[in-house]
């Protein structure tokens, strides 16, 4: 069974990335403003910490906007009542995101380090059970990296809690602004 995507003859790629071609200077304007923002963050971990936490309570208050009016699709009162309760307890979640920022950053940091040590022991499973697979010692050492990762946040932590997110959103906006960047760039070549 064959997908669209190798259906697609080399032709048929160039028409649809040429207009991305011409619009190449957007796309590496767009990657510059990651890198700046990206940048921006690192300068200040603790304050793009709190703009990340705050971003979350907002989808959170969102979210359990969209829960309640969804509650109402349901006939039965149970039903309704257990989803219209799931709702409220998002807003309410959102709103004292809002309220204390620093105390959400730190139940988020807590999480995030302690998914990064349990997904760092799957992978480090994960590797040993495929010894005989080639690329086992690949998966194995970026078990053991997002494992370590994962104890010298929650080492650090609540300290950690202040800059972790910040630090993330930063290099996370650096690597997007880089990728926007060499594609614009890359396509700038080919125009």
């Amino acid at each position: 069974m064959s997908t669209t995507a190798d259906n697609l003859k080399p032709n048929d790629l160039r028409a649809g990335i040429a207009p991305l071609r011409a619009k190449w200077g957007w796309i590496v304007a767009l990657g510059v403003v990651y890198l700046v923002t990206g940048f921006i963050a690192l300068g200040s971990v603790v304050m793009a910490t709190v703009a990340s936490v705050i971003v979350v309570g907002a989808m959170m208050i969102v979210a359990g906007v969209a829960e309640v009016i969804g509650a109402f699709q349901f006939k039965s009162w149970g039903k309704f009542l257990l989803w219209a309760l799931l709702g409220v307890l998002y807003v309410v979640a959102g709103f004292v995101t809002f309220e204390n920022p620093l105390l959400a950053a730190a139940l988020l940091t807590l999480i995030l380090g302690a998914s990064l040590v349990a997904s760092g022991v799957m992978r480090i499973v994960l590797a040993f059970g495929m010894k005989d697979q080639k690329p086992w010692g690949w998966v194995a050492v970026s078990g053991i990296i997002t494992a370590v990762l994962g104890v010298l946040i929650l080492a650090r932590w609540p300290v950690s809690s202040l800059y972790i997110l910040g630090m993330f959103l930063g290099i996370d906006l650096i690597i997007a602004g880089a990728g926007w960047v060499s594609l614009g760039l890359g396509l700038r070549r080919h125009h």
